[in-house]
This record gives structure tokens, sequence and C-alpha cells, in this order.
């Protein structure tokens, strides 16, 4: 369990990553070919519950993230400093009715192109369970109710339709809510997204016409076009045998991602084939990676510590040519 942090609810994080499926030793060697220079940028203090779930970058070189056990929005400047922007309100029952995890947690984050962040909050209550919004210089507003019993975990924004997609980790589904707000839809309950015993559909982004997901238990890459009419279409799995996947990012060279294996403390780079390396482990700092974002040829990583519990983080690599 988390040895820095006394609240329960911080100790049940610990399942997030043991759970995260075959936690493998991480090699001993550091960076493989296709990344280099990397590096820890700023380290987050584990005592006030910074452990960094989601990552949205913005221009300038400011990070917007989300510390899951404060239940906080925090912003990173390009020098490391930490800037608490929100800190959401704690369930009247502690948040212990929070499914599987039993603490309550801010997770996915995106930026629209005007300032506005859109996150989720899962609290086992009907009343803050949702999609949350953060205008610049506001308060931060539900602006849509999720189910309490389900777990709201990735998020995605695609700013052509104005559509925010969400996984629910343990309803195993994709919800579409329109960034206006309003009642969720589910978008998408195939098979493919269901838990296997801890979390199903974890990670989640829009690429090339398209929903792609993670589903932790299953080790899965997943696509789902969207049709013409905004419904899903047929599942395709894109890739398989990535233990305790959670967030991940496209390269910018076609369907080629880079992958967070939180429990098994590693970064891996996935091809369009879906075959994959591992390119990042703990020799160069991860502690159990929970996301990973793009920025030009820089990439941004984020360890929670959920296990390690010793230095939760932000690495900074260089992707190279």
């Amino acid at each position: 369990m988390f040895k820095k942090l006394s609240t329960s609810a911080v100790s049940a994080a610990v399942l997030v990553a043991t759970a995260a499926a075959v936690l493998t030793p991480a090699p001993a060697s550091a960076v493989s070919a296709p990344l280099s220079s990397a590096r820890i940028a700023t380290h987050f203090d584990l005592a006030k519950g910074r452990t960094p779930e989601n990552i949205a970058l913005a221009p300038g070189g400011s990070a917007y993230v989300t510390f899951a056990a404060g239940r906080q929005i925090a912003e990173v400047s390009p020098k490391g400093t930490v800037r608490i922007l929100a800190t959401l309100p704690k369930p009247a029952d502690g948040g212990v009715h929070t499914p599987v995890l039993g603490f309550p947690l801010t997770v996915g984050i995106v930026r629209a192109h005007d300032g506005t962040l859109y996150f989720l909050y899962a609290t086992g209550t009907a009343d803050l369970t949702g999609v949350w919004r953060l205008r610049p210089g506001g308060e931060p507003r539900r602006i849509a109710a999720l189910p309490a019993d389900g777990l709201p975990n990735g998020l995605a924004l695609d700013s052509r339709t104005n559509t925010l997609y969400v996984t629910d980790s343990v309803r195993g589904a994709i919800w579409s809510v329109p960034t206006a707000g309003g009642t969720p839809t589910t978008w998408s309950s195939a098979p493919e997204l269901a838990a296997t015993g801890f979390l199903g559909a974890n990670g989640l982004k829009i690429h090339n016409g398209a929903v792609w997901a993670t589903n932790l238990d299953k080790g899965t890459v997943l696509r789902i076009p969207v049709r013409q009419d905004g419904r899903a279409g047929s599942v395709r799995t894109e890739a398989t045998g990535l233990p305790g996947i959670d967030d991940f990012a496209f390269t910018g060279r076609g369907d080629q991602l880079l992958a967070a294996l939180n429990g098994p403390g590693e970064v891996a780079l996935v091809q369009p084939d879906g075959s994959h390396s591992t390119v990042l482990t703990s020799a160069d700092g991860l502690q159990n990676p929970t996301s990973i974002a793009l920025r030009g040829d820089t990439v941004y990583v984020l360890s929670a510590a959920y296990v390690t519990a010793e230095d939760p983080n932000l690495l900074l690599a260089h992707l190279n040519d």
C-alpha cells in the first residue's frame, strides 16, 4: 500500500496497478532506440495525494494533469512548477462506494481550443460522478452525470462534432456526451470493452475517423470506426499482449502509438501491425505509468506510483526520427 499517505482511499489505489495484470519485472536496461534523453522533469508530492492520472497539453508548453487521489486539476509549467486549479468536492460518504477502488478520483482530462478543460470525476455517488468542465478563470462544474455504479476513466474530445467520449472501466462501455453537456448516450458496449475481473475499457483517443480504446484486463488496443451517422462501427482488435495497458498516445506516424503499461512499469511502442517493444522501463524513472502525450518529438509520461509508492513524476523523452 502507499507508504506516505494515511487515507484509506489511497490504499485502495494500489489495486489499480496490482490488478493491472502480470506484474512482470522491468528490464534493467534504459531507453531503447526509438526514444532517447529520458529524464524526470517534475516530481509530485505523494503525501498530498498528487498521483498523476491523465494529461492534456496546451500551447506554450504547459500541461494539465489530474491528481487522482488528490481530487485535483493542476497546471504544470514548462519549468515544472505545479499550480492547483481546482479541488473537487469530497463526496458525503468519503467515496467509499466508488466501484472497485473505494476512493473518489479525478481521471481523464482533455483541453479544447479555447482553453476549456473537460475532465472526469468518479465518486460512487450520483451527485458528483460524471463529466466536469473548467473554463479559464472559472470554477469546476459538472455538465453531465454518469452512473454512480460505473467508473468513468478515459476521455477524448472530437472537436469537429463537439463530442466527448468516455470509457467506463467497470460497465465496459464508451459513453458520448455533447461538450455543451446533457444526457450521456451509450456509444458502444461491445464485449471487447468488458472487464475480466478488475478494469476493462481504459485509455481513449480519437484518431483517423475512429475511437481507439485500451482494455486493461485484456491487454488490448481496440479500434472502433465512427460511422457517418455518428454511431459506433464494429470493433477491431489492433494489438494484444500488453498487460496492464492504461493510456496511450499516437506518435504522428500513422497508427503507431506509445502505451503506458501500469503494472509492469513500462512504456511500449506499438506498431500498426500490432507488434510492440519496450522503450521505457523503471530504469528510466517510471513508477506505474498512467498516461502519455506528445508535443512534437517530446514524449510526456506520467507515473502515479500506485504500487511503488515512491516517486510520482512527469518524465520527458525524445522521440527519435
